[in-house]
């Protein structure tokens, strides 16, 4: 509905914004999904049929892949963020809600190979991105971490950056060898910190 002075009015406004907001948001969500299973070369009519929504809707969002990458990259950054504290306050042991948020992390990395490909590796956008992922994510893992240290959990000595460093190594998988499994190894890596129990 418009306004006598051929303006939209303010309920209209809001619809509309809340609208713009929960297509975004799908999109997100769906190229999230998307890229998990197919690349971030998997083609955009994919993601916008994931989503429920027409071509033009997920251009008006994202003019270009680039765009809806970085976008699903600073996203699904957040979420791991938003994660960790969650996990800490609603699981049984902050060990356990370390575990839970490193399968997160672990999604997100496999969601996050690509990027390089699409965001020049040399630009300022993905020195950004790269500083972005760090700052974000850096203290949610000093968090868990010293929460199962004082649990009396893991050893005192692992830093958060080896952690988040490590595991980034271990999913590393050009080549997708059917043959490796880096959860796997991610298992043992984390039996490794885990304190010796006294008898």
């Amino acid at each position: 509905m418009v306004s006598t002075a051929g303006k939209p009015r303010p309920e209209a406004a809001q619809r509309t914004r809340a609208d713009a907001v929960r297509s975004r948001q799908k999109l997100l969500a769906a190229a999230g999904e998307v890229f998990l299973d197919s690349g971030v070369d998997a083609p955009v009519r994919e993601i916008a049929a994931r989503a429920g929504v027409g071509m033009g809707t997920l251009y008006r969002h994202f003019p270009t892949r680039a765009d809806l990458v970085v976008a699903v990259f600073r996203h699904q950054v957040e979420e791991c963020a938003d994660a960790g504290p969650r996990l800490l306050a609603n699981t049984g042991s902050p060990m356990s809600a370390l575990r839970q948020w490193i399968d997160l992390f672990v999604d997100f990395l496999v969601t996050k190979h690509g990027l390089a490909q699409t965001v020049q590796p040399d630009s300022s956008g993905f020195s950004a991105l790269h500083t972005f992922f760090l700052d974000r994510l850096l203290p949610v893992a000093e968090e868990l971490l010293d929460a199962a240290v004082e649990a009396g959990e893991i050893r005192s000595e692992i830093q958060p950056y080896e952690l988040m460093r490590g595991i980034g190594n271990l999913c590393i998988a050009p080549d997708h060898d059917p043959r490796y499994d880096p959860r796997r190894l991610i298992d043992l890596l984390l039996l490794g910190i885990q304190q010796p129990k006294t008898s």
